[in-house]
């Protein structure tokens, strides 16, 4: 019997009322592993590849054969806008069949959640931390609500690999299968995983199952992806011969397809291992006639955001930003585009510190299909919200990943349409004066080499699954203990070190965390000998905010009269201005007791602030940068700009040895020392390392001073000595490294994560050297010197 055959016939229908030809690949193998299998599940499949149905399908098809007496299957997505909207899409699926459908998180209503509490089935859509809040203040109704569940699914499970948030999930499903008594089986979606064998073991720890991850060859897709460079000021790096002779604008269309299928066809869904060797990828370069603009930018308008103005007028678009202060900028930029010219506003924002009036609100014009909106976004739709029929992604900058490139390219090209991406590079003019390494366009070797990496390799960034994470080893005593109540110490540590996230904490570390949770008054010891919550742990613990393990700014609400625009950091005084949902506002009133800033809409132009955006690039990208500008390919997604700007950087590199040494020589500088430029094409976290070694190990010695840090592209300082002995020096302090803890310096405490300050200091700077910083990698690069 095949797998559409053993679908519940309300399953079935669906099938037939959409018209579909036949069940995907993903689809068959994955209804396989959950039907012939006691295994979990891991599935990988590009995006809007049908992973969500492949793994709801069969799971239905049971509940109807066999209801559950309890909530049957746990949705664990990283964010409430994916969570409304796989809601909306399971709730018309299931309503046939009588399963409920039930979601959890702050934006849902009291009374929502009470129907679920009062008669628990079905499948319940969470967050990581809504599902903790429930563990904390729910605790004695857990058991009931879960006695009988069978399933744990893992949306975008990539998204909760970073950093302490995949951790403290995987701590909460295991926290929840022991109160409730149930071992469920999970299941993990993603498009975009590095490593699935290591993502496969991480998703089975602390059970007794394997993990299937079924392999299916995909069908050959065709990308559109352009690359442009602008300037912000004219005149650009262009160069003359942009066109061919037929008015084409070449080399922007990028077909992706396997070389070859898999012997056999598909491979078996119980296949757990790659095999040997990448599957690389194929391309073509076919010209396509240029597009002419939809709209004229007004005069003196940014050059890059005047080109996407230009291209998405007539179009639904997604605009992709690194950061929410810049998203701001641009969407506030591209508004009074609209309003320069007369034109009705035709661009919606879309971010975490928005309220969630605003971000549905978005959400629901963009899937309106007579609509024809660009929205500008963070990552929050980088996964897989449905905001309709999107027919181009603009991406300003690079992303620093290949998982976030392909995750945002993902987003469009659905409904039959091919996915496409236009990246919108932008750099300062150099100025006569910067140095060298400040005039090579670092984001734009960043763009070509995370595309690059995929068409060649099809490589994606490993998970980091091995920390010492000590913050969230704090924040899940305090959970366990505000959950559960007084518990001895022997209880507690039992508790506590057997989640398999914790395996390299030893005792001792834990020992010290308690006395210190103790001394501070964070846990408190009662006269009998049990541990609970303290004092000072209750205010953390009984705040909103203390279940979410991600880093959080102090945020003020924004209201304007009675309406909630959002949230902002560090509130300007009343009379300064704000720009927040697409919008500059005036600020009438700050209230910092209740963390109320009171505004009025105005017109105008403001940067907008709402924290610190960091991002992790890995070493492979770095080094694959290094080949951009050694090689001379060309790419064929290049624009006119970015290929000019491409060749200036070459020729740059060229006559200044910039890729053949890892240092180079800048001159002189105004006060007569040698000024030096160090690249060593390492990612963030070993280049962070090399930092710290050559400031801490090697600066005596070496005579450096006046280390300027342009992570993790290079660092320039001024040194008494010369090139040989640098190098000597550097890979003799190297090799002499025992401890990473070497390489923090005597005071410093490194706060990393957001409980870092709740734990000892010891504890934060070995978590920090042993556990943050990749001394291997810096090791290995040193050697090569």
């Amino acid at each position: 019997m095949g797998v559409f055959e053993r679908y519940a016939p309300f399953v079935q229908d669906f099938i037939y009322a959409h018209e579909w030809e036949n069940l995907r690949g993903i689809q068959v193998a994955a209804g396989e592993a959950i039907f012939d299998t006691d295994a979990h599940v891991l599935l990988c499949a590009s995006t809007a590849s049908g992973k969500t149905e492949a793994a709801f399908f069969p799971i239905l098809s049971e509940f109807w054969e066999d209801p559950p007496s309890s909530v049957g299957a746990l949705y664990v997505g990283p964010t409430k806008a994916l969570i409304n909207d796989q809601f909306y899409r399971l709730t018309d699926l299931c309503e046939e069949a009588g399963v409920n459908v039930w979601h959890w998180h702050g934006d849902v209503s009291s009374s929502h959640k009470a129907r679920l509490v009062k008669r628990p089935s079905g499948i319940l859509q969470i967050t990581p931390e809504s599902l903790e809040a429930l563990l904390v203040r729910r605790h004695a109704v857990v058991s009931r609500l879960f006695c009988d569940l069978r399933y744990v699914i893992i949306d975008e499970v990539h998204s909760l690999l970073r950093q302490d948030r995949g951790g403290q999930c995987l701590c909460l499903v295991e926290r929840l299968s022991r109160i409730a008594g149930v071992e469920p089986r999970r299941l993990g979606l993603s498009a975009t995983i590095g490593d699935p064998e290591a993502v496969g073991a991480f998703l089975a720890a602390g059970t007794h199952r394997d993990t299937v991850i079924p392999r299916v060859a995909e069908p050959p897709r065709t990308w559109r992806v352009s690359m442009e460079h602008f300037f912000t000021t004219d005149p650009q790096a262009d160069e003359g011969a942009s066109q061919n002779a037929a008015g084409s604008v070449e080399a922007d269309v990028v077909a992706v397809e396997p070389t070859a299928p898999p012997e056999g066809g598909a491979a078996s869904p119980r296949a757990v291992t790659q095999p040997e060797g990448r599957v690389c990828l194929s391309t073509e370069t076919l010209p396509r006639p240029q597009e002419a603009p939809t709209d004229t930018a007004p005069t003196n308008a940014d050059p890059g955001i005047g080109y996407i103005f230009e291209h998405t007028r007539g179009r639904t678009c997604l605009i992709f930003s690194n950061s929410r202060e810049e998203a701001e900028e641009v969407c506030t930029t591209l508004r009074s585009y609209c309003e320069l010219n007369g034109e009705p506003d035709r661009f919606l924002i879309h971010h975490g510190n928005l309220s969630a009036a605003i971000r549905e609100s978005a959400e629901e014009q963009m899937r309106d299909d007579s609509s024809d909106l660009s929205i500008v976004a963070t990552s929050t739709l980088e996964l897989g919200v449905d905001v309709g029929r999107l027919e181009r992604a603009f991406q300003i900058d690079a992303p620093f990943t290949v998982s976030s490139f392909l995750q945002r390219m993902g987003r469009t090209g659905r409904r039959e349409r091919p996915p496409e991406m236009w990246f919108v590079m932008r750099e300062e003019q150099p100025e006569p004066r910067t140095l060298l390494p400040e005039t090579v366009p670092w984001k734009l070797l960043q763009g070509i080499a995370l595309v690059q990496l995929y068409r060649e390799e099809r490589w994606v960034e490993p998970p980091n699954l091995d920390r010492l994470p000590y913050s969230l080893l704090c924040h899940q005593t305090l959970a366990i203990l505000a959950s559960e109540g007084e518990l001895s110490p022997a209880q507690l540590a039992s508790r506590v070190l057997t989640l398999t996230y914790f395996h390299r904490v030893t005792t001792d570390d834990f020992r010290e965390l308690l006395r210190h949770l103790l001394r501070n008054d964070f846990v408190e010891q009662t006269e009998t000998g049990g541990l609970i919550v303290g004092l000072a742990g209750e205010r953390v613990t009984s705040s909103y905010k203390f279940f979410a393990v991600f880093q959080e700014n102090v945020e003020y609400t924004v209201r304007c009269d009675s309406t909630e625009i959002g949230t902002l950091c560090a509130p300007p005084p009343p009379g300064e201005k704000v720009a927040i949902a697409g919008h500059v506002w005036v600020v009438d009133e700050v209230d910092h007791e209740r963390r109320l800033l009171y505004v009025t809409q105005v017109k105008g132009k403001v940067p907008a602030y709402f924290g610190d955006v960091a991002g992790d690039i890995n070493t492979h990208v770095l080094e694959r940068m290094r080949r951009v500008l050694e090689e001379r390919a060309a790419y064929p997604y290049l624009m006119p700009h970015a290929r000019a700007r491409l060749r200036q950087a070459r020729h740059v590199a060229s006559s200044s040895r910039l890729t053949q040494g890892p240092l180079v020589c800048l001159g002189e500088n105004d006060r007569e020392q040698t000024m030096w430029c160090l690249l060593p094409w390492l990612g963030s976290y070993a280049f962070l390392a090399l930092e710290r070694l050559i400031k801490i190990k090697c600066a005596p010695e070496l005579g450096i001073k006046g280390v300027n840090s342009s992570r993790p592209y290079f660092m320039t300082f001024v040194m008494a000595t010369d090139e040989q002995t640098f190098f000597s020096v550097v890979k003799d302090e190297a090799e002499r490294l025992e401890d990473p803890m070497e390489l923090l310096y005597p005071a410093e405490i490194p706060y990393f994560e957001k409980y870092d300050e709740l734990v000892p200091a010891e504890l934060v700077r070995k978590g920090f050297a042993e556990g943050v910083l990749d001394v291997e990698g810096m090791r290995e690069r040193v050697a090569q010197w």
